[in-house]
This record gives structure tokens, sequence and C-alpha cells, in this order.
């Protein structure tokens, strides 16, 4: 039986928090399933909030760019539609969950009860300790993943993002095979794994 599929997404924005006045000026998701990457979707959004230069440097996102993106309203709805009924995933996922939250509710789109985020973020702090660090950039040179793009691009930020998704499904079960059995590391799983403490991921495992 095939696993419910798995939303990965990842933001760009003009700043930190939604509560600052930031917006999001790009989105990426890609779909997660059964250990494979099996769909993506990726597309800037017009919201008219002005970017900063540093922004800009960064992401390589211009304002010039953003204007002549749809509407951030319709690239939101099109994602509720893409992610209707599937859990996240995201890296550092406080971030990202603040932006999915206040453009959803910009574009007038109800909460979706499945719409719970795992953190990919902590989920390596649990699993790879000896790690040198969280970035993403750093943890995919670590464990060796490859990008196809340019980092701080919602769409190769993503799909880096779901490769470790999948490496940490992988581990999971090879760490726990004992206590999962035939069982597949799923969305729930990962969740729990998140929120316990190191000492006691094997009994979570167990437990679930």
């Amino acid at each position: 039986m095939s696993e419910t599929p798995i939303a990965v997404i990842d933001f760009e924005t003009t700043g930190m928090t939604p509560a600052q006045g930031a917006r999001a000026t790009e989105i990426a998701v890609v779909l997660v399933q059964d250990g494979q990457i099996v769909d993506r979707y990726q597309s800037l959004m017009r919201s008219g909030a002005w970017i900063p230069p540093f922004i800009e440097q960064l992401t390589g996102i211009s304002n010039a760019m953003v204007r002549e993106a749809p509407p951030a309203e319709d690239v939101m709805r099109e994602v509720a539609a893409f992610t209707r009924g599937l859990p996240l995933v995201a890296h550092n996922a406080a971030f990202d969950r603040g932006f999915w939250q206040a453009e959803m509710a910009r574009a007038e789109q109800a909460a979706d009860p499945a719409h719970e985020f795992a953190c990919t973020v902590l989920l390596s702090r649990r699993l790879y300790a000896e790690a040198p660090s969280r970035k993403l950039s750093n943890l995919a040179d670590w464990l060796g993943l490859t990008r196809d793009g340019q980092a701080h691009r919602a769409m190769s930020d993503a799909d880096v993002t779901a490769q470790l998704l999948i490496r940490l499904q992988r581990d999971i079960a090879r760490r726990f095979a004992d206590e999962l059995g035939e069982r597949v590391p799923d969305h729930a799983l990962l969740c729990r794994l998140q929120r316990a403490a190191k000492h006691q991921l094997a009994r979570c495992v167990a437990a679930a």
C-alpha cells in the first residue's frame, strides 16, 4: 500500500515574519511519496510588498520579477488545491508555518486539518547529533544530498528538503528497525519524534 504523500514546502519572503509586515515572494511545493519525489509546484508571488536590496541579493528575486508574477492570493489558492488533505514538512517549519498561515488567510483559504507541519531541523537535531550544523546547505553537504539550482530559491530549497526528508525516513527505519518492524516512518511518527527527547526516541517509535 502506498504512503500518503507529504508536501514539502519552502517560501522566499521580504523579511522574517508576517507580524513585521513581511510577505512571501515565492513558494515551492515538492510531493514525496514512498521514498520518492512524485510532483512539484513553484511560483513567484505578487503581493505589492517591496523587496529590500539585501533580500534581493540573497535570493536573486527582484522587485521587477515579482511585478510580473501572478497575485499572491491566486498562487495560494492553487497551492491549497495542490496540497489539499496532505501533511506538510519544512526546514525550520516555524518560519514557513507563519507565512503559510498568513498567506492562506489573505487568500481566504480555510485551514486544512491535514496541514500539520513536521520540521526537518528538529528531526535532524534528534537523528543527526553529530552533524556540524542544522543549516540546510550544510546538512546537504554532510549527507551528500544534491542541489539543482540556487540556494535561497524556493524550488531548490524545497527539493533539498525533500531529499533530506527521504533520508530521515530511511535512517529512522534502519535505526529503529526492531521497534518499527514493517511500518513506514510516516508523518505522524515524524511529528512525535520531533517533540521527543533524544534518549526517548526508541520508546517513542515503539509506542507509535
